[in-house]
This record gives structure tokens, sequence and C-alpha cells, in this order.
């Protein structure tokens, strides 16, 4: 772990110098968010609006809401799309029968799924091809668990939690996997390995963890700065898997207490009270921005002091949707975009 002083808003000297922030880094946008929300940025200005949205983007209130304003348009599902008109699908992914749907209508589909996420699909497909039982770790519901059971869902079951484990049957004990949703808890999701491993003692492993670099670093950065922390805040929106399993980690990490809020305004300034430390993080889908705010606030209240605790460096970006990326290319417009935060642009694409 390292730590460094960051330029950051300071305390107005009005105000009483009360303690100090120490800023988790990495925090904020992953790669894969980054590739989806530029894609609809780019979509935006190559096509003009409207461009549909399948689902959120990206699960933040304030990506969402700047991209509506420009003219995007999120919808449930394809048959709220008009016939031949541009949908993207989000970064969690969707299942074949989205796909099907979206060809039915003749819509012409931008593919921002997260690469990572892709992988995941794959496994389960090539699973399913050789007929296990696949169990997907993973919640209910969530756009990126329906989108990977749907690659194959006469053989796969999803494990909500460890203690859903004892309610798990199979067809036979020996020909049975696990895989996961990209975003989970690396903890509650190696106990819950850890429990149908003692139920079923032949489970296999994929061939690589399916948890998201993203999301690991994200929560290492959390388990460092915590135990020195007596409030974490976590900026994210609550339908955000990794920012609200932030929350819980800084809690098992040893913060006093720990917080989740959507923007600065939601800052409570009782949560501060006799607090000298104020651990701050973001999801995986929040943009810089939102923390900044954040900052500023906390400077307003005396926590003005801020310390970066830097346990890695993210390099990664995925290059942008091959449908997205073909059309720039065919008017002469740029089809790369600027570099964040120095990484290296990886070409990696859902097929």
């Amino acid at each position: 772990m390292t730590s460094a002083a960051v330029d950051r808003p300071s305390v107005d000297a009005s105000a009483p110098r009360r303690g100090r922030v120490l800023l988790a880094a990495p925090r904020g946008y992953c790669a894969g968010v980054d590739r989806a929300v530029v894609a609809v940025e780019k979509a935006l200005e190559h096509y003009g609006a409207p461009v549909y949205v399948r689902k959120e983007i990206v699960h933040n209130k304030h990506v969402v809401e700047t991209l509506a304003a420009r003219g995007a348009v999120f919808v449930d599902e394809t048959d709220e799309v008009p016939e031949g008109a541009r949908l993207v699908f989000s970064a969690h992914g969707v299942s074949p029968a989205v796909r099907s749907a979206a060809d039915a209508r003749g819509l012409q589909t931008i593919d921002a799924t997260c690469p990572l996420v892709t992988k995941v699909h794959k496994e389960a497909v090539r699973f399913a091809a050789d007929d296990m039982d696949i169990l997907l770790i993973g919640h209910d519901g969530h756009e990126e668990v329906e989108g990977t059971q749907g690659e194959a869902p006469e053989h796969i079951q999803v494990v909500n939690s460890p203690d859903a484990v004892d309610g798990i049957e199979v067809r036979d004990p020996e020909r049975v996997v696990w895989i996961s949703q990209t975003t989970l808890s690396v903890d509650e999701t190696m106990e819950t390995v850890r429990r149908l491993r003692e139920k079923f003692p032949h489970l296999q492993d994929p061939p690589s963890d399916d948890i998201c670099y993203a999301t690991q670093n994200r929560q290492v950065a959390v388990k460092k700065m915590a135990p020195a922390c007596d409030v974490v805040i976590t900026v994210g929106s609550l339908n955000s898997s990794n920012s609200v399993r932030l929350v819980e980690v800084a809690l098992d990490a040893g913060a006093r207490t720990s917080y989740r809020i959507d923007r600065a305004e939601e800052l409570d300034p009782a949560w501060l009270e006799g607090a000298t430390t104020v651990g701050v993080t973001s999801g995986a889908s929040v943009p810089e921005v939102l923390v900044d705010e954040l900052l500023a606030r906390l400077a307003g209240l005396g926590f003005g002091d801020v310390e970066e605790v830097r346990t890695a460096t993210e390099d990664l970006m995925f290059s942008l949707p091959r449908e997205l990326r073909t059309d720039l290319r065919a008017a002469g417009a740029p089809d790369a975009r600027p570099r964040r935060e120095g990484r290296r642009s990886l070409d990696v694409q859902p097929v």
C-alpha cells in the first residue's frame, strides 16, 4: 500500500479543522464502464439522437441522467424500441433471446457488453456444451446474471449466497462447475465456493477468476484503508452491486461506520460526529466528478487534508464496440478516444 498527499479542496479558513480524508485508489470507472459510457456518447455524436439503450448503460444515476439529457432513451426491453432504430446493449450483457428479439425488429445494435462479462458468457456456453451443471454465483434479477443464465438456462442455477447452497441439487455431483457474476464481493464469493465444495467435492473451477479485476482492486483498497477510518463513504448508486459491496467490505475490514451516497448533498453531517479520519471510495460505475463534489463537501465540514491510499494502478482500456468503430471509420471519424489515466488500449470485443 502506498499513500500520498492529493491536490484536493482545502478547508475554508473559517471552518474548524476536524480531521483528514483517506481517498481509496483505485476507485471509480473501470475499463468496461468507461467503454460503455463512451460508446453511447460517440453514438449520439455520430448518429444523432435518439439512441436507445436497453436498461441502464451502467448502474449510476448521474451517468444515466446525463446521457438522457443528451438524447439517449433508456428502455427495459427491445419491443419498446421503434423498428429499425439503433439500440445499445448495456455493459452488463444480454442473453441470446434479447439479441434475437432485437434482430426480429430490425434494430441496429451496438454491443457495449463488458468484455469480462462476455468471458463469463463464453464459459457458460462451453460448460453447457459439455453437459455440465453450472452454478452461477450471483444475485437473481441482476441484469448480468439474467444475461449469463440466458446463455444456457437448462444448465444454470443461480446461487444467491452461501446460505443458498443447502438448497442446490444437481444431476451428477461429479459434473458440476461454478462461475460468478463479475461484481460480487470476493470474500462472499469464496465462502459460497467453499460451501459448494463441501457439498460437491468434485466441483470444478472456471479456467480463470470471474470476479472483475476492478471489483477486486476497489475492495482491496477499501480493506487497506478501512481499519484507520471512523467512517467510510462510498459514492455509488443503490442498484450498483459493486458499490453496495464496498460498504459491506469497509465494515468487515474494521471501519466504525460505512455509508453509500449517490451525490455529495446526501452526506449527513451527523455521520462525521466524533470522526477524525473519513475514508472515501467510489464504485466502478462512478465518474470522478462525483468524488470531487464529495471531497469539496467534506472540506467545507473541516475534512480538507486528503491523502490517497493506493493499492494498485489500472492501465487497461477496452476498444470501442466493433459495430461503432466500423461506422466511425467509414465516415472518416476518429474511432479512438483519449486514454484516461494513461491506460493502454486492448482490443477485446464480444462475439
